[in-house]
């Protein structure tokens, strides 16, 4: 068997640490004339995107009205003869507000 030998405390003998590098300051990039174009172009973006959901909601409004009169087409199963007429005068309501709802856009 052998003995091992106890833990002993090493110092090592410290070499002085160098100073920490001083940061450069980063020079500031002169202001571009590009920067306003850019913001400005930025908002004739943002602009022409809130006339296109403008457009898509008058086309929503047209959706939504000719799919009712489908919906009440579709669930009258055996309609009656009045059922019929009121149908026809509501279809009928709905093309004259589409056709109102087109002209003065």
């Amino acid at each position: 068997m052998t003995q091992s030998r106890p833990f002993e405390l090493v110092v090592d003998q410290a070499e002085p640490a160098p100073p920490p590098p001083q940061p450069t300051p980063q020079p500031q990039p002169p202001k571009s004339r590009l920067e306003p174009v850019a913001i400005q172009m930025m908002q004739m973006a943002l602009a022409a995107l809130g006339q296109r959901a403008m457009v898509a909601l008058a086309s929503l409004f047209t959706l939504l009205t000719v799919g009712s009169t489908f919906v009440l087409w579709y669930l009258t199963p055996e309609p009656t003869d009045r059922q019929i007429v009121s149908l026809t005068i509501y279809a009928l309501f709905v093309v004259a507000i589409n056709i109102i709802v087109r002209r003065f856009k």
